[in-house]
């Protein structure tokens, strides 16, 4: 039987996500390989981004849908002053538009949530080495991508159902905490939501975004 590996030696891992039992379960399954340390766990974007000055990890699991600082935030802010660091982007729900703003923020690879725990492991592993890992989504999403026409799609196409709901709110004048309320959901939900659809509408704020829409008749 091989001894486990010298801790120098270890993957030093931090978990970002706001849901406690998520940060749990990942770190029993990540308890089971012995070149892989978890060394660190944030509740929100903000948090990440100290914890990674702090404790320099070789790698971040980051959820992308948090309170105070979003994970697509908190991937950019990350890498733009440690960008040793590799970041693997960890989602419950999957959006094609969502995938290269990821890669483009920094990240080295985007995994949903069902991923099997090896799964996770072996993410891990090839972000220590420099390679990426998408989920087969992902990699659909980007063929897709590539092999749409060039043309610049209309503005606000690429909006999900979902972003249409919550920028029509925006417009009536309803906070995030509002549109919460209105549509059932969680405030870090609807901020994730709102960040989404300021950069799909390349707008600089809530303002302009709600601009934008009235302009292009985007709300109901």
């Amino acid at each position: 039987m091989s001894e486990p590996r010298p801790a120098e030696a270890q993957i030093r891992v931090i978990i970002a996500d706001d849901h406690e039992m998520v940060r749990r379960g990942l770190i029993l399954f990540l308890s089971t390989a012995a070149d892989i340390a978890v060394v660190g766990q944030a509740t929100n974007g903000t948090q990440s981004v100290r914890l990674c000055s702090e404790l320099r990890p070789d790698v971040v699991l980051m959820d992308l849908v948090m309170p105070d600082m979003d994970g697509l935030t908190a991937i950019a802010t990350i890498k733009a002053s440690h960008p040793e660091i590799q970041i693997l982007a960890l989602t419950s729900f999957h959006d094609d538009a969502l995938v290269p703003r990821v890669l483009q923020a920094g990240a080295i690879g985007y995994l949903l949530k069902d991923v099997a725990a090896e799964g996770i492991a072996d993410a891990i592993r090839s972000a220590k080495a420099g390679k990426s890992t998408l989920a087969p989504e992902g990699t659909q999403a980007l063929v897709n991508r590539m092999m749409s026409p060039q043309s610049a799609p209309h503005t606000g196409t690429d909006l999900t159902a979902r972003e249409r709901d919550v920028l029509t709110l925006m417009v009536r004048g309803l906070t995030n905490l509002e549109i919460a309320e209105r549509l059932i959901v969680s405030r870090s939900t609807v901020n994730f939501h709102v960040s989404s659809i300021l950069g799909k509408l390349r707008a600089s704020g809530r303002a302009q975004a709600v601009a934008i829409a009235l302009q292009n008749r985007l709300a109901l």
